[in-house]
């Protein structure tokens, strides 16, 4: 056996195409692959084993993976490219056309360094000492870098506090954390171990470790005077697998680790519509009554939704929760409800959780059937859940799955329910005696927790699929892990009602976004705490608005909800905000589509866009939707206007008043309640619905904004389609042109089964004056309203 004076040193024992193994004396192996010009893969070994030999984690391009996941020696749908390979006395050096591993064969320390231009740079180091446990500590799962000059840090998913994580430590194991501090709780919701490093030379690559287990990062924030300066990495289970992914550019590691783990799902369009919710409605005894009522209120007051998150009390007996229950109590006639909900085009998104409490009306029927996660004798294994004691469904048993997949048809698809919201699935399990089936081979429920609300997750999506399988399937989630992304939205969870919180929520969601979840949102003036006062609620809605999920959603203390008119003053900018999100929804809509398609995230932070600019690394309270649009949300109260430092390489136009700036400015924006400040890049091409919002309306009217240089060229693209089905006609847009001190002169061209009708407005600011010609088509009236210059166009 290794020992720290007698360390293990490696040869190479076999090489197979992609897959090298080395081995040492006392049978520790690491496992090299080399899946793309830029992902190479190492696996160590300490004890020459695998502890858990599938992931769900890895599904390159792909939908998905088996429900049993996925063999880890499996390399399909890997390039697996031609490599250099330099094998030494005491080193072996591996090259890609732009990822080189050098490494050392006594004690196998790494260092790797990345192709850029001509050059190849360092970009990562293992520590000189002990990078990994070969007996030294305890067994777990461990690897330590050295930290090089200038590093900083990003990703991890939801963290909360700055994005760039260097200096501190983060638990990633799933929780439910109630009124959370978005600047200062760890952990969350999620487990996303997977993160950004950008070099002091610029450059960015990516490091992402395949476990399901808990585990801790540490950024530097310990110090330990006999190992230098370093960060680490330690699971509490599982195996050490981990994915090096080159840059670098940091949009391209954020692209190819989403690629990585698969496909993003698709979500119906009235997915990005304003969704109700609030806990108050299904709480009251006549929750029925009070849901009616919503949509009253909805329609006095014009408000524009399309779907509502029904929230768990609808399932109580007394004063608990019992999933899959109706409570006839408080709603006597289910499939009335929701067919009067459905009448006014409003789809419910029904509220279920994992847990059977100890007295659930079916706990023993699960139970009999072995569908618990239990003790090592069988009983239920008890977890603390909503007030009272129960025991979690286990879905790494297929028989739990095809249960669930059955309730949720009878409970809730059967009555006209649209669609899941998979909530309180963080598995809270700590007890080492809690089993679960493990697809045939029982292990720990500790050892995987967030393995559990994946599969849960899957399952509500393949019951949706099931019964309306030309639709696509709208599935949320509070909890999960890595691949989270291909079947479902989330948000933040349950936030805390405070102006911090608007602006850390914002980096949270950004985090998300770098660690390939970009279909979320955050829960829209707060979800517990006091109620939001009437500025608060108008800069959330306004930052809100601009994000893939949007939910004004609470549990306030005094019992009142978040509503759209819950101060009657505001409506008006209420209903002015939605109209800009229903405004902007076809350009949202092609930006999840790029993020379904190319792997692109929707919102981001202004480094993935403009790497090359140092200010956009530094904390800022703005991002990018997309490539064309820059959003700056109001997060201090009393703000008057908001400095924004404009990114170099690109200049910009205000949205709003048409004024044009160069990159590099710092410029103020006016900014009213009703006009959350953004910037067009300049030579953009916005897709909008120029059609007016209202409530219980779907109508359209096609435009597009166009942000017209001084001088320079216009580029942009989207597709249409019917929203809801999955493999519906489409309609692919394209506009090119040329700006010049004179005119504006313009291509536009569509193509596809959906390309009928060929018309559309052009949005200029009534600040253009420029002239306005098409090399094809027809140029029809032109009006200006509210500011803007319209101008009808006939393609």
């Amino acid at each position: 056996m290794a020992t720290l004076a007698d360390p293990p040193v490696f040869r190479l024992t076999e090489g197979v195409g992609a897959h090298l193994t080395l081995t040492a004396q006392g049978g520790e192996t690491a496992h090299i692959f080399v899946l793309e010009q830029d992902i190479i893969r190492v696996m160590v070994l300490p004890d020459g084993e695998t502890r858990f030999a599938r992931t769900w984690a890895i599904a390159p391009g792909q939908d998905d993976v088996a429900y049993e996941g996925r063999d880890r020696l499996d390399l399909e749908g890997f390039g697996q490219p031609d490599y250099a390979l330099e094998v030494h006395d005491d080193r072996l050096v591996l090259s890609t056309a732009q990822l080189r591993l050098d490494l050392t064969l006594r004690n196998l320390r790494c260092r790797w360094s990345m192709r850029v231009g001509d050059d190849w740079r360092l970009i990562a180091a293992d520590r000189p000492t002990q990078a990994y446990d070969f007996g030294w500590w305890d067994g777990r799962p461990r690897h330590y870098l050295k930290t090089l000059a200038g590093e900083t840090y990003y990703g991890l998913g939801e963290r909360s506090g700055p994005m760039n994580r260097a200096g501190r430590r983060f638990r990633l194991t799933n929780l439910d954390a109630m009124g959370y501090d978005a600047e200062t709780s760890d952990p969350l919701y999620k487990h996303i171990p997977f993160y950004m490093t950008h070099t002091g030379e610029g450059a960015a690559f990516g490091l992402f470790y395949d476990t399901l287990s808990d585990c801790e990062f540490d950024f530097g924030c310990e110090r330990d005077n006999y190992h230098g300066l370093y960060r680490g990495f330690v699971a509490e289970h599982g195996d050490l697998d981990y994915y090096v992914i080159a840059g670098p550019a940091p949009l391209v590691v954020t692209q190819r680790f989403t690629w990585l783990t698969g496909k993003p799902a698709r979500l119906p369009d009235w997915a990005m519509a304003y969704s109700g919710s609030t806990m108050a409605y299904t709480d009251a005894p006549d929750a029925q009554a009070q849901m009616g009522e919503f949509l009253r209120l909805c329609a006095e007051h014009d408000i524009p939704c399309e779907s509502f998150h029904l929230s768990s009390g609808y399932t109580s007996i007394g004063d608990k929760r019992y999933v899959f229950n109706w409570n006839r109590d408080k709603f006597p006639d289910p499939s009335g409800f929701v067919a009067g909900y459905a009448a006014k085009g409003v789809r419910l998104c029904a509220n279920i959780k994992p847990c059977l409490l100890r007295d659930h009306p079916r706990i023993e029927e699960a139970h009999a059937r072995g569908l618990l996660i239990c003790e090592p004798d069988g009983a239920p294994h008890w977890v603390q859940f909503w007030d009272e004691v129960g025991a979690y469904i286990d879905f790494t048993n297929s028989d739990a799955a095809s249960w669930w997949k059955a309730r949720v048809t009878e409970s809730l698809l059967d009555y006209g329910v649209a669609a899941t919201w998979n909530d309180n699935n963080e598995y809270e399990i700590a007890s080492p005696r809690a089993r679960i089936a493990g697809f045939g081979q029982p292990r720990a429920a500790a050892a995987c927790k967030p393995l559990q609300p994946l599969l849960m997750m899957r399952a509500s999506r393949e019951a949706q699929l099931a019964h309306a399988p030309n639709q696509r399937p709208m599935v949320v989630t509070r909890s999960g892990a890595v691949g989270l992304h291909r079947y479902a939205q989330t948000w933040s969870g349950d936030n805390t009602t405070a102006w911090k919180t608007l602006r850390w929520n914002l980096r949270m969601g950004l985090g998300l976004a770098l660690s390939g979840v970009s279909n979320f949102g955050h829960d829209i003036g707060g979800f517990a705490g006091p109620k939001p006062d009437a500025e608060l609620f108008l800069r959330w809605i306004a930052s809100g608005v601009l994000l893939p999920r949007f939910s004004i959603h609470s549990w306030n203390d005094d019992g009142s909800a978040n509503e759209p008119w819950m101060y009657p003053d505001a409506v008006p900018t209420v209903r002015a905000l939605l109209g800009l999100r229903h405004r902007l929804t076809p350009y949202l809509k092609e930006c999840l589509r790029r993020y379904s398609e190319d792997y692109e995230p929707a919102a981001r932070p202004l480094f993935l866009s403009f790497p090359n600019d140092p200010v956009c690394w530094t904390e800022q309270d703005v991002f990018m939707l997309g490539e064309h649009l820059l959003a700056a949300p109001v997060v201090d109260a009393g703000a008057q206007a908001v400095d924004v430092i404009l990114p170099r390489g690109a200049d910009w136009e205000d949205y709003w008043t048409g004024r044009r700036y160069a990159g590099g400015e710092i410029v103020r924006l006016d900014c009213p309640l009703d006009r959350p400040p953004m910037l067009l890049r300049a030579g953009a091409a916005l897709p909008l619905n120029l059609a007016e919002a209202h409530f219980n309306s779907t109508a359209f009217e096609r435009g597009v904004r166009v942000a017209a240089p001084a001088i320079g060229g216009i580029s942009g693209g989207w597709v249409e389609d019917d929203g809801v089905s999955i493999d519906g006609p489409s309609a692919a847009w394209r506009i090119e042109g040329r700006a010049s001190e004179a005119r504006i002169s313009l291509s536009m061209s569509v193509s596809g089964e959906l390309a009928k009708d060929r018309r559309l407005t052009l949005v200029l600011p009534s600040s253009e004056r420029r002239a306005v010609e098409l090399a094809a088509g027809r140029i029809g009236h032109e009006r200006e309203v509210a500011g803007e210059r319209l101008i009808e166009i006939a393609v």
